[in-house]
């Protein structure tokens, strides 16, 4: 009971130490240069982030970061107008259940083509992604409240920004986050899919230029790096979302 107390006290620390073991583990039952030890990928991690290491991870999180603002911009809204109004639901609701259940990897190709093989395409790919996580968690929060609710906002006189701000907002907000991060997770793997692509930098293009160069201990710094990248971003959704939804703290 003590040792589970520890554990939920620091998760992270705790998530982090597992996986190294069972690295460790795997590691030593295949002795394999493919799959170097914790150490030496730490190692090579350390050596190469003040060298190169951060200038790709700089250019994916830039990537990252502009492919979420215009996401969010866009599904937050589109999210918000479809929850408020039915008829303009029933107009986009059958072209987002359409397109949303598609691969959108398989468009990289045409995003290319049309928008350059630089970082258009690829912010491109992850907004076509991340756009309808938004959009629909944000509609479906907006869907949830009770419209006896709004009757009793218009009836204490609430003017429509009050409205949005003391019962829109905060009734979206954690289907939103949820949304973020579930969308986060298919993001990097997109991006890291279109980093492999007619880039020089981006931490997808060094992992696997790593491996087509068949060093190892690189190619495993590259993967910590993204590792590292994602839990970064996942905590700070989940600061952000402790912030702005006070309410559902335990």
């Amino acid at each position: 009971m003590n040792l589970l107390k520890k554990i939920t006290k620091f998760p992270t620390l705790y998530g982090i130490l597992s996986v190294i073991f069972m690295w460790q583990l795997l590691s030593l039952a295949l002795q394999s240069n493919v799959l170097p030890t914790p150490f030496k990928a730490i190692t090579s991690f350390i050596t190469l982030f003040p060298t190169i290491l951060y200038k790709h991870i700089l250019v994916s999180i830039y990537r990252i970061a502009l492919a979420l603002s215009i996401s969010l911009l866009l599904g937050i809204s589109l999210g918000m107008a479809c929850g408020l109004y039915p008829t303009l639901d029933k107009l986009l609701s059958p072209i987002t259940y359409i397109l949303y259940p598609l691969p959108k990897v398989a468009f990289l190709p045409l995003f290319m083509i049309f928008m350059g093989i630089g970082d258009a395409s690829k912010v491109t790919l992850m907004v076509s992604i991340i756009i309808f996580q938004v959009l629909i968690a944000v509609r479906d929060g907006i869907k949830e409240i009770p419209l006896e609710l709004f009757q009793s906002m218009k009836t204490l006189g609430l003017t429509p920004i009050q409205l949005y701000k003391h019962l829109v907002v905060p009734a979206m907000l954690p289907k939103l986050f949820s949304a973020i991060r579930i969308s986060l997770g298919i993001c990097i793997s997109a991006l890291f899919f279109a980093e492999n692509f007619a880039t020089s930098y981006g931490i997808g293009y060094l992992i696997m230029n790593a491996w087509s160069m068949v060093e190892y201990p690189k190619m495993f710094a590259g993967i910590i790096g993204l590792s590292l990248l994602g839990l970064i971003l996942f905590k700070l959704v989940d600061l952000l979302e402790t912030k702005c939804c006070p309410w559902l703290k335990k």
